[in-house]
């Protein structure tokens, strides 16, 4: 990944955090984990985590319902050129690191 590519994915990431944040209905906490780029640059997958979990269904949809929303936000709040396509999606990675944390915690 390129320099460039690296900025563009950590601005991505910020301005996903404020944009839930700011949009969210205060019900459940969603917490950006990380932004996932296609090699082209063209799309990109913001990757979320929810607590309480039983809200992550609704949170997904709810930030689906909000991509182009979101995607305005970003030209509003960035200097680089073309916009990828964004989507949301639940971090499952993140869940099973914390799961394995939380068993290991256990023993």
């Amino acid at each position: 990944m390129s320099i460039q590519d690296e900025r563009v994915r950590e601005q991505l990431k910020e301005l996903a955090a404020r944009f839930l944040a700011m949009e969210g209905n205060k019900s459940s906490l969603m917490t950006v984990t990380n932004v996932e780029m296609s090699k082209d640059g063209k799309s990109a997958s913001i990757l979320f985590t929810v607590f309480p979990e039983e809200f992550e269904k609704t949170a997904l949809e709810f930030a689906k319902r909000k991509r182009s929303e979101f995607k305005k936000f970003v030209k509003d709040h960035v200097s680089f050129g073309r916009i990828p396509s964004l989507d949301f999606r639940i971090d499952i990675g993140e869940k099973n690191r914390q799961r394995i944390d939380e068993i290991s915690q256990n023993n």
